[in-house]
């Protein structure tokens, strides 16, 4: 059977969501999520106090009918649940910090996290800022479709209705993850993890109480939680282990930058700072990086030479293929074992 397009499995499940949003008089993403729970149920329609009603249930029935989910790999579920996603976004007005890592985002930090297994395979991957997991099952589900290898995922948010979407998204994708729902800079009941993927948050962090055991907290006033979390993700990584972190560009030219790259030296190498392409970003000031992180121990070492640099363009196709041999050929020459 040929597999259907992310495209043609939308119009079905967006179908089957508009019918139930009428139906539980509810807003689009509640509607999404009742949506989602019956396709893990096998496609079968929950029905409470005769709501929706026969005649609802059946159309509902119908587009599912249309869905062959059973044939469509990880990759074409996600983008299915993306596309439903955006439109959550616009028909609910989700405010922006709690939006998704955009795809293509997600796709280059992938695309770094990949070359990263080919020196260092990871088999357990946390992301502390999960959200709806978008940019964790994109990682997961490159991973697994180029090293064919079993994954264990971590995901933890302070949002229980982000948190419902990464729950039904991973058990859609039949991702082996665990996910937990609480604030971050609290102690986590999670294991060390050889990765850490996590799209931060920017601005300070309100309960200073939490932070008494944090050295990036701030001296004065209220500590930057993007700080605070890196922190805590490097707690969590097996010695050797890496974090790969979406920052502010601006992360390294602020007052607090010197008692931060001084926490960093305490605990880890900085290994990588690649700014993201200009033309994704419509205000420079929005502009942001991704940041590469080593946890001391085992045999790891700081590289001879920091990666640094600017992802091309996506319209220079060639300069950005040349750009990503110039990464592969970095992490043959510094993390090879």
């Amino acid at each position: 059977m040929v597999q259907q397009t992310p495209e043609q499995l939308f119009e079905p499940f967006d179908e089957a969501t508009t019918l139930l949003q009428a139906a539980l008089k509810s807003s689009y993403l509640d509607a999404f999520l009742e949506n989602a729970e019956n396709l893990v149920d096998g496609g079968k329609v929950r029905i409470e106090d005769g709501i929706p009603d026969k005649a609802t249930t059946e159309k509902i029935a119908a587009q599912y009918q249309k869905l062959d989910l059973e044939h469509a790999d990880r990759e074409t579920i996600r983008k299915l649940l993306q596309l439903s996603l955006l439109k959550v976004i616009r028909k609910d007005m989700i405010q922006a910090n709690h939006q998704m890592t955009p795809d293509t985002i997600g796709l280059l930090m992938a695309a770094l996290v990949e070359r990263l297994a080919q020196h260092h395979l990871p088999k357990s991957i946390l992301d502390l800022t999960v959200g709806t997991g978008n940019l964790l099952y994109t990682v997961m589900n490159q991973l697994q479709r180029d090293e064919q290898q079993t994954l264990q995922g971590y995901g933890i948010d302070n949002d229980d209705s982000l948190l419902a979407v990464a729950s039904v998204s991973g058990e859609l994708q039949k991702q082996k993850v665990q996910l937990y729902h609480q604030d971050a800079v609290q102690a986590l009941d999670v294991p060390l993890v050889n990765l850490v993927v996590s799209d931060l948050p920017v601005g300070y962090y309100p309960l200073d109480d939490n932070t008494t055991n944090y050295k990036t907290r701030a001296k004065e006033g209220h500590s930057c939680v993007h700080h605070l979390l890196i922190e805590q993700a490097t707690n969590y990584l097996q010695p050797g282990g890496f974090g790969l972190f979406l920052i502010p560009s601006d992360l390294f030219k602020t007052k607090e930058t010197k008692g931060f790259v001084e926490w960093i030296q305490s605990v880890a190498y900085l290994q990588g700072l690649i700014n993201l392409p200009h033309e994704l970003f419509a205000n420079p000031a929005a502009e942001k990086s991704i940041l590469l992180l080593q946890r001391h121990g085992a045999d790891s070492h700081q590289a001879g030479k920091v990666l640094l640099g600017t992802f091309p363009s996506f319209k220079d196709q060639v300069g950005f293929k040349r750009f990503m041999a110039e990464v592969d050929q970095w992490m043959v020459s510094n993390l090879a074992r």
